[in-house]
């Protein structure tokens, strides 16, 4: 029999909830302790305890205090409500959905825990979970909008359109009230409508919907463009051209419009000075415009190119654009481009010099573009000439010695030349020249990693990051996600031999991944609330393929290839610092170790000194704060024991898995994959993977020697295999 509070203490209670959703833990621990003192078998107050010390970290104790709970008063909604919490808290969602279902059939009216496992139903993609969910919660409150709109997106990730469909338009039929034209929900919800007819291939419906229905939309460029595509798919190719016309008039820079009306015209390759008068058109009625002069180099070809190149490249000159050459170098796929364009860029300068043309008060303008646009050239890969970059940029130095720009390509062409010192110093006089640059700042910190300067590289980032943040630049750079800085520095503690730090750095990378899954969780309830339905099926479409992205492939590659090295060679870790000692001597051994614990007294020192400062700006909040940090401890912050790992091909599974199952179509990540999969023996995978990297590319001189290495080793194991492993192996092999 569970124990009934007093109106005092019931009052108490209600006084700890709302400690714990303001996040005053302390004050919620002591309200609830004060009721536990005199009711010590009350389950709901142990449940919220346990609530407030897992926001504490103490996960352990919150468990076992949850689960007295739960033996206490096992038919409490409130004790399995927060079971489910601690549970998905600690992304055990499986657990989490059982105890939300139990805590559901003893309070079956709650909105609050039927929300939370909608929320936890979609999050693990349960969609047909989702959709009964989202159904009970219509009919419980079927007056919210909201609650029909949520009901259609379930159908629509569960992929029955027409369900979705039925679902808006019979909420739109019950409305009585017609709604405000600056309904921001209405005007959503009648736009994602739309989208939804024409996923079903209902185009013709879908525009006759969008020219009734959605003509007072609040987005209207959603609407014009929605209008100018199904146009298009309908073969009204005169109406379509009028509609991306129209779509040009309102962003005359926008590549894809232009694109898109060459096509509704029907022209042709061949048709290339009809397409040249719809530029030239543009061109003239927006003299601003880039896209309508540039465009038109990608389909010119002989005289006709050079001439509209000549122009532009000029006009380019003459503003001292910077993006020239970025804008230009796609053409460099046809030879007689790549070839023409350094030769105007050579007439320009020339012409300017005939002409004794009077010098600018900006010298990136004229003669100084047009010798940084030949430096880049040189320096492109695909007309790469280091001798003649330098030479050209020096010309542009000796014109403007304050040029960032110019001392950057610089930078990049020592860089080239293979002198990565004399590179990451170049462009950290480049970042000299303009202190205030935050670009300049991580260029230079860039190079200056890939020179393995990890300890310079971290202080000069350090000069852009907040001052009071604890734990110095490294914390405030994790904290902001710099992926890009993670990645470099993991590689650079990698080629120094230190394999702990470079795993600390990988699996960083992999935990912000899992915050970006994690952060769905907010957008679940507020991206209804705010009627944003469109933009939130392309969230969770993006989230899906989320670990495609390169920044995780590149990171998760740099850690599958390190773990094989530890399982080939695990005599080269150093157990005292993680260090790799293969191939050094004692007293390199011992240089290193030195070294690792200088680093960690300067990261304590830094962390102290940030604490410091904290605590001096606001000495309450730091005080306050102590508590809620607990949980962010990190009780392994230089990679030690990543690196003392006893399963590195079992750790390296953890990245392989998304990097298989995301970037199939990348062949380095097929030749990891085998090589992980040979080694942990599982022959048929290492096949799969074979056959991928063979697909991809079967002249690759990896995938030729692993193509041979898996013969070798099945020719010595197959007899011992399985019946039905010989089999597949068999028919994979063949």
């Amino acid at each position: 029999m569970p124990q009934i509070l007093s109106t005092k203490e019931a009052n108490l209670f209600r006084q700890v909830i709302r400690d714990y959703e303001e996040k005053r833990y302390r004050a919620g621990l002591k309200a609830a302790e004060q009721i536990l003192k005199r009711n010590p078998k009350h389950g709901d107050t142990m449940s919220m305890k346990a609530l407030i010390m897992n926001a504490q970290g103490k996960t352990e104790e919150a468990f076992n205090l949850a689960k007295e709970a739960l033996k206490v008063d096992f038919k409490s909604h409130i004790c399995w409500h927060v079971y489910g919490i601690l549970y998905r808290t600690n992304k055990n969602f499986e657990e989490a959905i059982k105890a939300y279902k139990t805590a559901l059939r003893l309070e079956p009216e709650s909105q609050q825990i039927q929300r939370d496992l909608a929320i936890l139903q979609v999050q693990t993609r349960d969609y047909e979970g989702y959709v009964q969910s989202r159904f009970a919660m219509l009919k419980a409150r079927p007056q919210l909008r909201q609650n029909w709109t949520a009901l259609a997106i379930a159908y629509h990730l569960e992929g029955n359109l027409q369900e979705a469909e039925r679902i808006l338009t019979t909420y739109e039929k019950s409305v009585t009230v017609a709604p405000a034209k600056t309904d921001l929900e209405n005007s959503e919800a009648l736009l994602y409508k739309n989208t939804i007819i024409a996923e079903q291939g209902e185009i013709e419906r879908a525009l006759e919907h969008l020219e009734q229905d959605c003509k007072k939309c609040l987005d209207r460029l959603a609407v014009m463009e929605l209008r100018a595509r199904y146009l298009a798919e309908l073969g009204r190719k005169e109406e379509a051209a009028t509609a991306y016309r129209a779509l040009i008039d309102r962003n005359s820079d926008h590549p894809d419009y232009y694109k898109r009306l060459v096509e509704v015209l029907g022209l042709t390759a061949a048709d290339e000075a009809a397409k040249k008068a719809i530029f030239d058109e543009y061109a003239a009625k927006y003299p601003r415009s880039d896209a309508a002069r540039r465009l038109p180099l990608d389909f010119l070809t002989g005289d006709q190119f050079r001439g509209a190149a000549k122009a532009y490249i000029t006009l380019m000159f003459n503003k001292g654009v910077p993006s020239t050459f970025a804008n230009l170098k796609h053409l460099y796929s046809d030879s007689y481009k790549k070839d023409t364009l350094p030769v105007l860029a050579e007439e320009y300068l020339k012409e300017r010099k005939d002409s004794d043309a009077q010098a600018s008060s900006d010298s990136s303008k004229g003669e100084g573009a047009a010798l940084f646009f030949l430096a880049q050239h040189y320096n492109y890969h695909m007309s790469r000439d280091l001798t003649k970059a330098l030479e050209y940029v020096e010309k542009a130095i000796e014109l403007d010695p304050k040029s960032v720009d110019f001392q950057m390509t610089k930078a990049r062409i020592f860089k080239h030349e293979g002198d990565i010192a004399k590179a990451a110093e170049a462009m950290d006089q480049a970042r000299l020249l303009d202190t205030k640059d935050r670009y300049i700042n991580t260029k230079a910190a860039k190079y200056q990693l890939r020179n393995n300067e990890n300890e310079k590289a971290l202080n000069t980032l350090g000069l852009f990051t907040r001052a009071e943040t604890v734990g110095g630049p490294l914390a405030d750079l994790i904290d902001m996600q710099a992926m890009w800085f993670l990645t470099e520095d993991g590689e650079a503690w990698q080629r120094r031999g230190n394999v702990a730090l470079a795993l600390k750095r990988y699996h960083t990378v992999f935990n912000i991944f899992d915050i970006w899954q994690e952060d769905q969780f907010d957008f679940h309830s507020f991206s209804l609330r705010k009627g944003q339905i469109r933009a939130y099926i392309d969230m969770i479409r993006w989230e899906d393929k989320l670990r495609e992205h390169p920044f995780y492939f590149r990171a998760a590659l740099d850690a599958v290839n390190l773990y094989l090295t530890m399982h080939d060679k695990p005599e080269g870790i150093n157990g005292t610092n993680g260090a790799e000692g293969h191939g050094a001597n004692g007293e390199d051994a011992a240089e290193k170790k030195k070294a690792a614990k200088k680093a960690r007294k300067e990261a304590q020192k830094l962390e102290k000194e940030a604490a410091e400062r904290a605590a001096k700006q606001n000495p309450n909040k730091a005080q306050k704060d102590k508590e809620e940090d607990v949980k962010k401890k990190d009780d392994d912050p230089n990679g030690l024991k990543l690196a003392a790992t006893k399963d590195p091909l079992g750790d390296a599974m953890k990245f392989l898995e998304p990097l298989l199952q995301f970037s199939p179509k990348n062949i380095e990540g097929q030749i990891a994959g085998f090589e992980v999969y040979i080694r942990r023996k599982k022959y048929v995978l290492a096949a799969k993977c074979l056959k991928a990297a063979q697909a991809l590319d079967k002249t690759h001189p990896k995938v030729q020697e692993q193509a041979e290495t898996l013969q070798k080793t099945i020719g010595k194991v197959l007899g011992s295999l399985p019946s039905k492993v010989q089999e597949v192996l068999k028919a994979e092999l063949a």
